[in-house]
Protein backbone atom coordinates (compact mmCIF):
# COMPACT_ATOMS: atom_id res chain seq x y z
CA UNK A 1 0.00 0.00 0.00
CA UNK A 2 1.28 3.79 -0.71
CA UNK A 3 2.07 5.54 2.10
CA UNK A 4 -0.33 8.26 2.65
CA UNK A 5 0.46 11.69 0.87
CA UNK A 6 1.36 14.50 3.36
CA UNK A 7 -0.69 17.62 3.30
CA UNK A 8 0.85 20.55 0.81
CA UNK A 9 2.17 22.21 3.72
CA UNK A 10 4.65 19.64 5.19
CA UNK A 11 5.69 18.78 1.53
CA UNK A 12 6.67 22.72 1.21
CA UNK A 13 8.65 22.84 3.76
CA UNK A 14 10.13 19.03 3.26
CA UNK A 15 11.34 20.42 -0.24
CA UNK A 16 13.12 23.81 1.43
CA UNK A 17 14.40 21.59 4.31
CA UNK A 18 16.09 19.55 1.59
CA UNK A 19 17.26 22.70 0.38
CA UNK A 20 18.61 24.18 2.82
CA UNK A 21 20.31 20.88 3.72
CA UNK A 22 21.73 20.64 0.23
CA UNK A 23 22.78 24.85 0.58
CA UNK A 24 24.61 24.13 3.92
CA UNK A 25 26.54 21.10 3.69
CA UNK A 26 27.20 20.95 -0.52
CA UNK A 27 26.82 24.88 -1.84
CA UNK A 28 28.34 26.22 1.44
CA UNK A 29 25.60 29.32 0.82
CA UNK A 30 25.23 29.43 4.55
CA UNK A 31 22.80 32.73 4.18
CA UNK A 32 20.71 31.04 1.84
CA UNK A 33 20.34 28.19 3.91
CA UNK A 34 19.20 30.43 6.56
CA UNK A 35 16.24 31.75 4.51
CA UNK A 36 15.30 28.49 3.23
CA UNK A 37 14.78 27.31 6.81
CA UNK A 38 13.09 30.49 7.80
CA UNK A 39 10.59 30.52 4.71
CA UNK A 40 10.31 26.39 5.55
CA UNK A 41 9.27 27.30 9.34
CA UNK A 42 7.19 30.14 7.99
CA UNK A 43 4.70 27.79 5.89
CA UNK A 44 4.34 25.12 8.88
CA UNK A 45 2.51 28.01 10.87
CA UNK A 46 2.74 27.80 14.98
CA UNK A 47 0.84 24.58 14.77
CA UNK A 48 3.29 21.87 14.23
CA UNK A 49 1.70 18.48 15.94
CA UNK A 50 1.60 15.18 14.43
CA UNK A 51 0.91 14.33 10.81
CA UNK A 52 0.89 11.56 8.27
CA UNK A 53 3.59 10.56 6.22
CA UNK A 54 7.09 9.61 7.63
CA UNK A 55 8.17 12.41 9.46
CA UNK A 56 5.67 14.94 11.03
CA UNK A 57 5.34 18.49 10.44
CA UNK A 58 7.25 18.87 14.06
CA UNK A 59 10.14 16.97 13.03
CA UNK A 60 10.49 19.10 9.71
CA UNK A 61 10.28 22.25 11.92
CA UNK A 62 12.85 21.03 14.21
CA UNK A 63 15.26 19.89 11.42
CA UNK A 64 14.60 22.90 9.86
CA UNK A 65 15.99 24.71 13.12
CA UNK A 66 18.45 22.23 13.36
CA UNK A 67 19.97 23.33 9.69
CA UNK A 68 19.31 27.24 10.71
CA UNK A 69 21.35 27.37 13.65
CA UNK A 70 24.30 25.27 11.75
CA UNK A 71 24.45 28.31 9.35
CA UNK A 72 23.82 30.74 11.84
CA UNK A 73 27.40 29.48 13.63
CA UNK A 74 28.85 28.75 10.54
CA UNK A 75 28.37 32.77 9.18
CA UNK A 76 29.49 33.55 13.11
CA UNK A 77 26.38 35.17 13.87
CA UNK A 78 25.78 32.38 16.72
CA UNK A 79 24.14 35.49 19.08
CA UNK A 80 21.36 35.19 17.23
CA UNK A 81 20.98 31.87 17.69
CA UNK A 82 18.27 31.89 20.67
CA UNK A 83 15.74 34.55 19.63
CA UNK A 84 16.18 33.29 16.25
CA UNK A 85 15.23 29.88 17.23
CA UNK A 86 12.23 31.27 20.19
CA UNK A 87 10.38 32.99 17.31
CA UNK A 88 9.10 29.72 15.70
CA UNK A 89 8.64 28.10 19.47
CA UNK A 90 7.90 31.20 21.34
CA UNK A 91 8.99 29.83 25.07
CA UNK A 92 11.61 27.50 25.85
CA UNK A 93 9.37 24.63 26.72
CA UNK A 94 8.46 23.69 23.59
CA UNK A 95 11.67 23.52 22.04
CA UNK A 96 12.70 20.34 20.41
CA UNK A 97 15.26 18.25 22.57
CA UNK A 98 17.33 18.01 19.57
CA UNK A 99 17.06 21.93 19.42
CA UNK A 100 17.75 22.47 22.98
CA UNK A 101 20.99 20.49 22.88
CA UNK A 102 22.42 21.82 19.96
CA UNK A 103 21.95 25.42 21.77
CA UNK A 104 23.65 24.38 25.10
CA UNK A 105 26.43 23.14 23.20
CA UNK A 106 26.75 25.71 20.99
CA UNK A 107 26.66 28.45 23.52
CA UNK A 108 28.80 25.97 25.86
CA UNK A 109 31.71 26.18 22.61
CA UNK A 110 31.60 29.98 22.55
CA UNK A 111 32.43 30.51 26.14
CA UNK A 112 28.63 31.90 26.93
CA UNK A 113 27.02 29.04 28.96
CA UNK A 114 24.95 31.72 31.18
CA UNK A 115 22.57 32.90 28.01
CA UNK A 116 21.14 29.27 28.39
CA UNK A 117 20.36 29.66 32.27
CA UNK A 118 17.19 30.39 32.19
CA UNK A 119 15.98 28.39 29.33
CA UNK A 120 17.51 25.43 30.62
CA UNK A 121 15.90 25.56 33.90
CA UNK A 122 12.62 26.06 32.24
CA UNK A 123 12.61 23.11 30.12
CA UNK A 124 13.70 20.76 32.40
CA UNK A 125 11.03 22.16 35.23
CA UNK A 126 8.25 21.70 32.77
CA UNK A 127 6.16 18.62 33.76
CA UNK A 128 5.86 17.55 29.73
CA UNK A 129 9.13 17.69 29.38
CA UNK A 130 10.06 15.20 32.27
CA UNK A 131 8.16 12.33 30.37
CA UNK A 132 10.25 12.98 26.89
CA UNK A 133 13.43 9.73 26.42
CA UNK A 134 16.04 12.70 26.19
CA UNK A 135 15.44 14.59 29.63
CA UNK A 136 18.25 12.04 31.36
CA UNK A 137 20.98 12.94 28.90
CA UNK A 138 19.40 16.88 28.49
CA UNK A 139 20.02 17.03 32.16
CA UNK A 140 23.61 15.91 32.38
CA UNK A 141 24.25 18.48 29.56
CA UNK A 142 22.41 21.47 31.42
CA UNK A 143 24.62 20.25 34.43
CA UNK A 144 27.78 19.52 32.99
CA UNK A 145 27.79 22.17 30.39
CA UNK A 146 25.81 25.74 32.02
CA UNK A 147 25.30 25.49 35.58
CA UNK A 148 28.96 23.60 36.72
CA UNK A 149 30.62 25.96 34.74
CA UNK A 150 28.92 28.81 36.04
CA UNK A 151 29.42 27.70 39.81
CA UNK A 152 25.92 27.12 40.06
CA UNK A 153 26.37 23.85 42.63
CA UNK A 154 23.79 25.17 44.97
CA UNK A 155 20.72 24.80 42.10
CA UNK A 156 22.44 21.79 40.53
CA UNK A 157 21.95 20.12 43.73
CA UNK A 158 18.33 21.22 43.92
CA UNK A 159 17.64 20.39 40.32
CA UNK A 160 19.08 17.00 40.96
CA UNK A 161 17.10 16.45 43.67
CA UNK A 162 14.20 17.40 43.07
CA UNK A 163 14.08 15.51 39.77
CA UNK A 164 12.02 12.10 40.13
CA UNK A 165 12.47 10.62 36.87
CA UNK A 166 16.31 9.39 37.28
CA UNK A 167 17.07 6.59 39.54
CA UNK A 168 18.78 6.87 42.67
CA UNK A 169 22.01 5.49 40.86
CA UNK A 170 22.12 7.92 38.68
CA UNK A 171 21.07 10.88 41.01
CA UNK A 172 23.93 9.72 43.17
CA UNK A 173 26.81 10.06 40.00
CA UNK A 174 24.95 13.56 39.34
CA UNK A 175 25.55 14.48 43.07
CA UNK A 176 29.09 13.36 42.85
CA UNK A 177 30.00 15.23 39.89
CA UNK A 178 28.69 18.46 41.84
CA UNK A 179 30.70 17.86 44.71
CA UNK A 180 33.97 17.01 42.64
CA UNK A 181 33.28 20.17 40.47
CA UNK A 182 32.51 22.18 43.95
CA UNK A 183 35.96 21.26 45.58
CA UNK A 184 37.67 22.41 41.58
CA UNK A 185 35.89 25.33 42.03
CA UNK A 186 37.10 26.30 45.63
CA UNK A 187 40.98 25.09 44.57
CA UNK A 188 41.05 27.49 41.69
CA UNK A 189 39.35 30.63 43.64
CA UNK A 190 42.41 29.94 46.45
CA UNK A 191 44.86 29.99 43.93
CA UNK A 192 43.95 33.31 42.15
CA UNK A 193 43.22 34.50 45.58
CA UNK A 194 46.79 33.70 46.62
CA UNK A 195 48.32 35.08 43.50
CA UNK A 196 46.13 38.38 43.25
CA UNK A 197 47.97 38.29 47.04
CA UNK A 198 51.57 38.11 45.86
CA UNK A 199 50.80 40.38 42.61
CA UNK A 200 49.42 43.41 45.20
CA UNK A 201 52.43 42.44 47.70
CA UNK A 202 54.61 42.95 44.48
CA UNK A 203 52.93 45.99 43.94
CA UNK A 204 53.33 47.82 46.85
CA UNK A 205 57.13 47.14 47.31
CA UNK A 206 57.34 48.70 43.74
CA UNK A 207 55.41 51.71 44.55
CA UNK A 208 57.07 51.76 48.03
CA UNK A 209 60.14 52.19 46.11
CA UNK A 210 59.24 54.97 43.61
CA UNK A 211 57.86 56.69 46.51
CA UNK A 212 61.18 56.74 48.21
CA UNK A 213 62.61 58.43 45.07
CA UNK A 214 60.17 60.86 44.86
CA UNK A 215 60.80 61.89 48.22
CA UNK A 216 64.63 62.13 47.37
CA UNK A 217 64.26 63.83 44.69
CA UNK A 218 61.63 66.30 46.16
CA UNK A 219 64.24 67.08 49.14
CA UNK A 220 66.81 67.89 46.35
CA UNK A 221 64.58 69.71 44.64
CA UNK A 222 63.49 71.68 47.94
CA UNK A 223 67.45 72.20 48.58
CA UNK A 224 67.59 73.57 45.15
CA UNK A 225 65.19 76.03 45.30
CA UNK A 226 66.50 77.49 48.80
CA UNK A 227 69.38 78.04 47.50
CA UNK A 228 67.94 79.44 44.18
CA UNK A 229 66.14 82.59 46.61
CA UNK A 230 68.65 82.28 48.80
CA UNK A 231 70.70 83.87 45.96
CA UNK A 232 68.00 85.97 44.58
CA UNK A 233 67.62 87.69 47.79
CA UNK A 234 71.26 89.17 46.77
CA UNK A 235 70.63 90.75 44.33
CA UNK A 236 70.80 94.22 43.16
CA UNK A 237 67.02 95.44 43.69
CA UNK A 238 67.53 98.78 43.52
CA UNK A 239 69.75 98.11 40.05
CA UNK A 240 67.24 95.56 38.83
CA UNK A 241 64.49 98.50 39.57
CA UNK A 242 66.40 100.93 37.53
CA UNK A 243 67.04 98.99 35.02
CA UNK A 244 63.27 98.14 34.02
CA UNK A 245 62.55 101.34 34.51
CA UNK A 246 64.86 102.72 32.18
CA UNK A 247 63.82 100.04 29.40
CA UNK A 248 60.36 100.86 29.78
CA UNK A 249 61.41 104.36 29.09
CA UNK A 250 63.20 103.48 26.48
CA UNK A 251 60.69 100.94 24.63
CA UNK A 252 57.56 103.28 25.75
CA UNK A 253 58.73 106.87 26.00
CA UNK A 254 61.74 107.01 23.63
CA UNK A 255 63.05 106.42 20.31
CA UNK A 256 65.60 104.09 20.24
CA UNK A 257 67.22 106.00 17.01
CA UNK A 258 67.20 109.48 18.07
CA UNK A 259 70.51 110.72 19.90
CA UNK A 260 68.76 111.74 23.17
CA UNK A 261 68.13 108.09 24.04
CA UNK A 262 71.72 106.76 23.65
CA UNK A 263 72.89 107.67 27.07
CA UNK A 264 69.83 105.99 29.22
CA UNK A 265 70.60 102.85 26.72
CA UNK A 266 74.33 102.70 27.93
CA UNK A 267 73.21 102.89 31.71
CA UNK A 268 70.25 100.37 31.14
CA UNK A 269 73.23 98.11 29.43
CA UNK A 270 75.89 98.71 32.12
CA UNK A 271 72.83 97.74 34.51
CA UNK A 272 72.10 94.65 32.86
CA UNK A 273 75.51 93.55 33.13
CA UNK A 274 76.06 94.12 36.71
CA UNK A 275 73.17 91.91 37.45
CA UNK A 276 73.94 89.42 35.36
CA UNK A 277 77.60 89.15 37.08
CA UNK A 278 75.83 89.13 40.48
CA UNK A 279 73.37 86.22 38.97
CA UNK A 280 75.31 84.05 37.28
CA UNK A 281 79.14 84.33 38.54
CA UNK A 282 81.00 81.52 40.92
CA UNK A 283 81.27 83.55 43.77
CA UNK A 284 78.88 86.45 44.46
CA UNK A 285 80.33 89.61 44.60
CA UNK A 286 78.46 92.53 46.13
CA UNK A 287 77.18 95.07 43.67
CA UNK A 288 79.49 97.93 42.29
CA UNK A 289 79.17 100.89 43.56
CA UNK A 290 77.70 103.89 41.19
Amino acid sequence: SEPPAWPPVSAQAASLLEEAADLLVLHRDFAAAVERCEAGCDSLGPGTGPGPGPESSAEVKCSLCVVGIQALAEMNRWREVLSWVLQYYHVPEHLPPKVLELCILLYSKVREPQVMLEVGSSWLRDQTNKSLPEYGSLLELYLLHVLLPLGRFEGAEELVRGCGVIDSERQLAFLGAICESRCQWTQREEMLSAAEEQQDAATETVLGALSQKLLTLLTLLRRALRSVSSHFYLLPYKKMLLATFLLYLVVVRLDPASPTSLPFIYKLVQLFRQAWAAVFSPIHRPPIQD
